[in-house]
């Protein structure tokens, strides 16, 4: 039986594609696949992976028959994950004056960076999203951006400085996706839906880059996605960024979904081959790909690095500094770093491990009755969570509640659950940056409270 038993220890650096001979079929179906789990997002938010969210296992066999491969023959149904593998995902920012279809355009800053954890022990896989202004040392330069190892020493130099913020974890692949890729793969696919959550309207001369969005659900094809993505002009830099990123990684997911995408895969992987970098090969692409078959909807985590803005402190450079105790937290959490086999997939007991009087959460009425969020916060101290705040409607309002594991503490949002008696815990940090928890009180908690 085949495994990803052969990715080595240390981190592989890229085979020459170009010079790389593959039987056409094999690079139809490499590409295809790649596709799937690399949903490019570049152009100012970088590289996703759409198999990594999963979706139905229907959808994977049909692009697999699309690719002329059968899904579930003797050459794919052996190829199964033997242990968690991490992979890095980099979206390359423009490389000025440099071709099209030059290899240096994957030479440029890394726009945004994601680590991917695929764990076959729980069947799960966990997503982190790095700041692109993460403080750093650079060989070289006293301190610089995580952005800028790309640049300056390629995947291998961008793997090796990723690990170290991460606690020195393994990186055995990368993907990297150069600019442009975003736009053309979202026209593709016919756009996608999401939630403005407010106006964006936004002016950069020297960037050329124009934005005008509506606040409320918009279907944006890929220039207004772009826009979406880009926008910076609300006062959260970087981590506003990447909020919307992990936004628009929940809706390619769910555009990933639609049948009617199955009919596009062919002219979507002709558009992709020019704009990805790896060095994944095709034995390890159906290993991941037979992977994301044996996924529960449910079963994908996000989170953002946890940190702060130098800014506050004077810092002209405005680096974003590792919080070390949020890091170990979440990389016990998410990667299972240090938990033994018995014990993966669980957390301690709540009660034991997280202090309510220590969490920060933000109340947000998403419900029809603007004193929900007020009663709820005012429910919260009753039961010892001090640290309780009313933050400003969510514009949207919505039929079920939500638990939203800001800062990735999902101890605590099973903590903040059981008290409450219910609430969808959301891993993800798309609520209020400077929560813990935050708490979007929809419709269904109306008549509780």
């Amino acid at each position: 039986m085949k495994n990803l038993s052969f990715f080595k220890r240390n981190f592989v650096k890229s085979v020459d594609h170009k010079n790389r001979k593959k039987p056409k079929i094999v690079l139809y179906v490499f590409w295809t696949l790649l596709l799937i789990f690399t949903a490019a997002i570049s152009a100012g938010i970088g590289a996703i992976t759409a198999l990594f969210a999963p979706v139905e296992p229907q959808f994977i066999s049909g692009v697999l028959d699309a690719a002329g491969f059968t899904y579930g023959s003797s050459n794919s149904s052996g190829y199964r994950l033997s242990r968690p593998v991490n992979i890095l995902i980099m979206g390359i920012d423009r490389v000025p004056q440099t071709a099209a279809n030059s290899p240096k355009i994957f030479e440029g800053r890394s726009d945004t960076i994601l680590v991917f954890h695929l764990d076959p022990r729980d069947k799960s896989i966990s997503l982190i999203s790095v700041p692109r202004d993460t403080k750093v040392q650079i060989p070289g330069i006293r301190f610089s951006k995580i952005n800028e190892a790309n640049a300056r020493g390629g995947a291998a130099l961008a793997a090796r400085l990723v690990s170290t913020i991460l606690n020195n974890v393994t990186i055995e692949r990368y993907v990297r996706v150069s600019n442009g890729a975003f736009r053309e793969l979202i026209d593709l696919l016919g756009g996608v839906e999401v939630f403005v959550p407010r106006a964006m309207s936004y002016t950069d001369t020297a960037q050329k880059l124009k934005i005008n969005l509506a606040q409320g659900w918009q279907t944006l094809d890929g220039e207004q996605a772009e826009q979406f993505a880009r926008f910076r002009n609300d006062g959260l830099g970087d981590i506003g960024r990447i909020q919307r990123q992990q936004s628009l990684i929940q809706a390619i997911r769910n555009r990933f979904t639609s049948p009617s995408v199955l009919v596009r895969l062919p002219e979507i992987v002709r558009l992709m081959q020019k704009y990805v970098d790896t060095n994944l090969n095709f034995e390890e692409i159906l290993t991941l790909t037979n992977f994301g078959l044996q996924l529960e909807r449910d079963s994908f985590k996000m989170v953002m690095l946890p940190g702060r803005s130098s800014s506050g402190q004077g810092d002209l450079r405005s680096y974003w500094i590792l919080d070390v105790a949020g890091r170990d937290r979440i990389m016990t959490q998410y990667f299972q770093q240090g938990v033994p086999d018995l014990a993966i997939g669980q957390f301690p007991d709540s009660n034991e491990s997280v202090s309510p009087a220590n969490l920060k959460i933000s109340v947000q009425n998403a419900s029809s009755k603007p004193t929900t969020a007020k009663n709820v916060a005012e429910f919260l101290r009753k039961n010892g969570f001090s640290n309780v705040s009313v933050v400003k409607d969510w514009p949207d309002k919505q039929r079920h509640s939500q638990i939203i594991v800001q800062k990735g503490d999902l101890a605590a949002a099973n903590l903040l659950q059981k008290v409450l008696g219910d609430g969808k815990i959301e891993a993800s940090s798309t609520g209020e940056i400077d929560s813990d928890l935050t708490l979007r009180v929809g419709e269904d908690w109306v008549k509780r409270f």
